[in-house]
């Protein structure tokens, strides 16, 4: 079940990083109109402001569910070694 809800985090954290790179083309057409950039950031600003509270969840989820995910790979990685030591 855990994992299940880290992979879901994990994706949707992929699905972010796909489409910050795919904006840059974006960007780089808005960034010619200073106007406009100023208007993007305030609209920006105001968004980080009213979902900081969720925003500030959703990255203490994805960060717990890193946590776990690591731990368990360190384990199973410990009986891997138990068993190859025990052979």
């Amino acid at each position: 079940m855990k994992n299940a809800k880290a992979a879901n985090e994990i994706i949707k954290g992929s699905m972010t990083s796909a489409t910050v790179h795919g904006g840059r083309r974006l960007m780089s057409n808005i960034a010619k109109h200073p106007v406009l950039v100023f208007g993007l950031g305030i609209a920006a600003g105001y968004m980080v402001y009213k979902y900081r509270k969720e925003i500030i969840s959703s990255t203490t989820k994805v960060v717990d569910a890193s946590k776990d995910f690591v731990l368990q790979q360190k384990e199973n990685l410990e009986d891997i070694i138990a068993e190859t030591k025990e052979q």
